[in-house]
């Protein structure tokens, strides 16, 4: 209390009211009526502003709703997303495994067991809660879908079965096995095998069946010792004791109609042994039947790769390359101790064979990146083998090293692009301007260099952390994966000068710092 009457005492406002000798009541009286003269212009003003407060008082309703139904609706998603109902419950349980009710509420299953995996995964307490009963429906789900599989598959056993119904049938159900493919890979495997293993024998049984009744449908006559060029003709000189020789003679020296096997009848309908005359010839015979084979080969593939969710190819290097790489290696290798001419031509034409293949099996590819994946794992794959087998300066060696340089430069730029495409293209235009001394168009770019310069500054070390684990995931070699990184990177410095050289002084000082850059850079140094 004390200590409360020394800072009044001490107090500027109080000390100047004693010094003049104030009566404090009246002072106090003043004090009051200030007061209250501020408070009744506070009321006024208030009054004056009642519109535009009530105004502000609806506006900060209507952001408390926004904000409200902000937070609704994510949360009533999410509750959505997590909870089981009943009738998810009933349906995996109860309803047959064909019938389009399953499969509805299965796809629900399948989306709340990744869902609830994610939550896990960010350690989500409310995850916990449906857990268990989620991997009891996973299981039943399996376990229905697997035995269901099964049966269908064991139908291709039957013998005279049309096999194109049970695969309509699977193919009008294939979110069954995407099921499992996500939810139970073991099962999705033991389908799979079991599918392969049983198709393997009803196509073998039946191709057996069909050439051994084909063959029977070739001509009984077959060319003798009597049908040679050379031998004389008896028929022309007639006798009493003359015999034919062959009914169909014409046919062991002709050609007759079999070219049209090629071109014509390449694609005629299949030879039906039962309801076919007996008077194929055996080129007749073979076309019917590797046409069999090719058009179930090929609705198989459709099959198998809608139903069996086959996606992606594989862009590492492929059998047949790594096999000329050893056979060429090895062939190299002993002519550059014993030169031959000829086999020097022959592994000429085999590599140009062999170049063609490679770009084909690119074609398959459909984005640009993915072929040049291909390319260069194959190129730099030959060109291993060929470095260990051979010298340094032989022919193939620098053909395909000049392949894997230029594929390299060209993988380098597309790569870059979704990351830094914008100040790619912004460097080649400003330049060609530059050339051409199109002055004024090139001012029309500098707003253009400022939204680079701001994206860039925002998302360079992102976009660096994706370019690496892009590049060495794309390839199995971590030499090549770690000299393509480095590629990348010096083209992307390259690159960087270049922009920093059309800037406006202005757009410069926003730019990133090349130091700090380098810095990074460093970090993404391979040791390999």
């Amino acid at each position: 209390m004390n200590t409360f009457g020394e800072n009044v005492l001490e107090d500027a406002t109080v000390q100047e009211v004693l010094q003049t000798g104030t009566d404090l009541r009246k002072y106090s009286a003043e004090i009051e009526k200030e007061l209250k003269d501020v408070e009744n212009k506070s009321i006024q003003d208030y009054i004056k502003e009642s519109q535009n407060i009530a105004s502000l008082h609806n506006q900060i309703c209507d952001c408390d709703n926004i904000l409200a139904q902000a937070v609704t609706h994510p949360l009533s998603q999410f509750i959505d997303d997590i909870s089981v109902s009943e009738t998810l419950i009933n349906s995996i349980l109860d309803i047959p495994v064909v019938d389009k009710a399953f499969i509805s509420q299965l796809m629900i299953l399948n989306h709340k067991i990744n869902f609830v995996k994610e939550q896990n995964f960010k350690d989500a307490k409310c995850s916990q809660d449906v857990m268990e009963v989620l991997e009891k429906l996973r299981i039943k789900a399996v376990t229905k879908i697997r035995l269901y599989l099964l049966e269908q598959v064991s139908k291709f056993r039957k013998p005279l079965a049309n096999y194109q119904v049970p695969q309509s049938v699977l193919l009008k159900n294939k979110f069954l096995f995407e099921f499992l493919m996500g939810q139970e890979r073991n099962t999705a495997a033991e389908i799979s095998s079991e599918y392969v293993e049983t198709m393997s024998k009803v196509y073998f049984s039946y191709f057996k069946s069909y050439d051994s009744r084909l063959m029977k449908l070739s001509y009984e006559e077959a060319a003798t010792k009597d049908d040679l060029m050379g031998i004389e003709d008896t028929g022309s000189r007639g006798g009493l004791f003359h015999k034919a020789t062959l009914k169909h003679k014409t046919t062991v020296f002709t050609i007759g109609n079999r070219g049209d096997i090629l071109t014509t009848q390449i694609e005629a309908p299949v030879i039906v042994p039962h309801a076919a005359q007996k008077s194929g010839t055996k080129v007749t015979l073979f076309r019917s039947e590797q046409y069999a084979l090719l058009d179930n080969a090929c609705r198989e593939y459709l099959f198998l790769s809608e139903f069996f969710v086959v996606k992606g190819k594989e862009m590492g290097p492929h059998y047949v390359a790594r096999r000329y790489a050893e056979l060429s290696g090895a062939m190299i290798g002993l002519s550059e101790s014993f030169p031959n001419d000829l086999v020097n031509d022959l592994l000429t034409q085999l590599q140009e064979e062999v170049e063609l293949f490679i770009l084909k099996m690119a074609a398959v590819f459909q984005q640009r990146k993915d072929q040049l994946i291909f390319l260069i794992n194959n190129y730099d794959m030959i060109l291993s083998v060929l470095m260990e087998r051979t010298k340094d300066h032989c022919k193939e060696a620098e053909a395909f090293r000049n392949q894997l340089t230029t594929r390299s430069n060209e993988y380098v730029e597309e790569i870059l692009s979704p990351h830094f495409g914008g100040i790619i293209q912004f460097v080649r235009e400003s330049e060609s301007m530059l050339e051409k001394e199109q002055h004024d168009e090139l001012k029309h770019l500098e707003r253009k260099s400022l939204q680079l310069v701001q994206s860039f500054s925002n998302t360079w070390k992102k976009s660096l952390e994706e370019l690496q684990s892009e590049i060495l995931r794309s390839f199995p070699s971590l030499v090549t994966g770690g000299a393509l990184l480095q590629l990348a990177l010096t083209t992307l410095v390259q690159y960087y000068h270049r922009f920093h050289k059309l800037l406006t002084p202005n757009a410069k000082s926003q730019l990133t710092n090349i130091h700090h850059i380098m810095v990074e850079i460093k970090k993404y140094k391979t040791n390999f």
